[in-house]
């Protein structure tokens, strides 16, 4: 093994490549090309505690043919290709490490086709979420994959993003049915068809979805819909303590009732919440629940869930009867991330993601609970616990090396235990540049294979450079 396929730095050194493609870009694309340094500093950073590495210059892309064209022009200067969405991601997917060309993909907005009769529609990669679903609003669907930040659907593809509501739709592995690929050749791809199932060949749908830029730009994604909810029905239930909550949980999920959401909330989070959102939680570890279906099939589930809280020394539901509540908790545990970081000045937000499985779920919480003791820093655990996934969110002083130390080694030992017990080190977030170096211990020798698919679909490393993948992944003859 050597150093990653992964673009080499000489040719920007060099310069005149460099500028020679600026020019062509800016000649191409006039006022969407731009070099401005506050534009640049924009597209170079994420939401977390990242050190932001800015590109050359950001252009705007507003067709998959346009796509096409700057990867193109990109491909043969050897120039870095980064891919922008909405600019959500925790784990410094965006940030340019070797410089290049942001391509900001924000203005293909275009909602190409919806098909009601199949449950399915076609987007172009810029359309958010919460678009879509006002889009639907009127046809009776809805796209249920919710990571709480209004992303790109084209960025949730690329990350294999999730979300509250994965415990009973899946994650967007699940959801997508096909995509339409720039390769770094320039070249567009489709990855399949709208049908179902197939059994056509390999599938480079789940190829590319969770590739996080390094094989392609994704400029076009068809989706599974999903008739929205004769009933819907949210509410919140404290406990004494997290490990009684985790224990309803996952009695919950071994019981197989179809809940829709069941997040995990600790005290901590909760008062960080209250402030953040204005809202008057009871300031104690809990679980919120959605429930969806017939008014009997929810009538059923809260019963079941009702009891198995009981059981484990929750109190009382209380329920969020109208949209606007159930709107407002939800808006709030969205806002979870932001709610912890609020509470220092000048703070950037530090989240971890492993997800395990769920009969070993308690015992990582325990465990993370024994970490966060002794931790000089705010912190606040929080998770999707129906499918073994939860979260530290940190507030970090991104100044403070002795800071950044600390969390990273209670993330570390965090990633070690879930691995250990044969989770992973990223449920949702991707790896970016946060979670390579746990890739191999995750993975062990498919790395190597990771890294020849790499090699032989973008074999000059100018995509996404630096993500996903350690530099020894890749064949020594690149």
């Amino acid at each position: 093994m050597s150093s990653s396929p992964a673009f080499s730095s000489q040719t920007l050194e060099q310069g005149a490549p460099l500028a020679a493609l600026l020019e062509r870009l800016r000649s191409r694309f006039e006022d969407r090309f731009s070099a401005s340094q506050a534009l640049r500093e924009q597209h170079g950073r994420g939401e977390s505690h990242h050190t932001p590495a800015i590109p050359d210059a950001v252009v705007f892309a507003e067709t998959t043919q346009e796509v096409s064209d700057i990867v193109r022009l990109c491909a043969e200067a050897g120039v870095p290709v980064i891919p922008y969405g909405t600019g959500t991601s925790l784990e410094g997917h965006l940030t340019a490490l070797h410089g290049g060309v942001s391509i900001d993909l924000s203005r293909m907005t275009k909602i190409l086709r919806i098909t009601a009769q199949d449950l399915d529609c076609t987007v172009e990669a810029g359309v958010t979420r919460e678009q879509l679903n006002t889009h639907l609003r009127d046809t009776g669907l809805f796209f249920p994959i919710d990571p709480g930040a209004n992303a790109s659907l084209g960025g949730m593809a690329a990350t294999r993003a999730s979300g509250t509501n994965a415990v009973r739709y899946g994650t967007m592995r699940e959801n997508v049915l096909s995509l339409t690929v720039v390769l770094p050749s320039g070249e567009i791809i489709r990855t399949g068809g709208r049908a179902r199932k197939s059994s056509a060949g390999y599938d480079l749908t789940r190829l590319f979805v969770g590739s996080e830029g390094t094989l392609g730009i994704i400029t076009e994604v068809t989706l599974r819909l999903y008739g929205v909810p004769e009933t819907i029905s949210a509410a919140l239930c404290s406990f004494p303590s997290v490990e009684q909550a985790v224990a309803a949980a996952i009695s919950v999920v071994q019981l197989g009732i179809p809940v829709a959401r069941m997040e995990l909330m600790d005290r901590g989070l909760i008062d960080a919440v209250n402030r953040y959102s204005s809202l008057s939680l009871d300031v104690e570890d809990t679980l919120a629940f959605e429930f969806h279906g017939s008014p009997a099939a929810v009538a059923e589930q809260v019963e079941m869930v009702a009891a198995i809280v009981e059981e484990n020394g929750g109190r009382d539901f209380a329920f969020a009867s109208t949209p606007e509540e159930r709107n407002r908790l939800w808006k709030g545990r969205h806002n979870a991330f932001y709610a912890v970081v609020s509470q220092r000045p000048n703070a950037k937000g530090w989240s971890s993601d492993v997800c395990v499985p769920v009969s070993e779920l308690a015992g990582c919480i325990l465990m993370t609970r024994e970490l966060l003791k002794s931790c000089s820093v705010p912190a606040a655990i929080l998770g999707h616990v129906g499918d073994g996934n939860y979260h530290v969110v940190f507030a970090v002083d991104p100044q403070n090396k002795a800071e950044l130390d600390e969390v990273a080694a209670i993330n570390k030992a965090m990633v070690h235990h879930a691995i250990s017990v044969g989770g992973t080190s990223t449920g949702e977030h991707g790896v970016g540049t946060g979670k390579i170096d746990y890739l191999r211990r995750e993975h062990g020798s498919a790395v190597d294979l990771m890294g020849i698919i790499k090699a032989a679909i973008d074999p000059k490393g100018i995509m996404n450079p630096g993500k996903i993948l350690p530099d020894d992944a890749f064949p020594s003859d690149h």
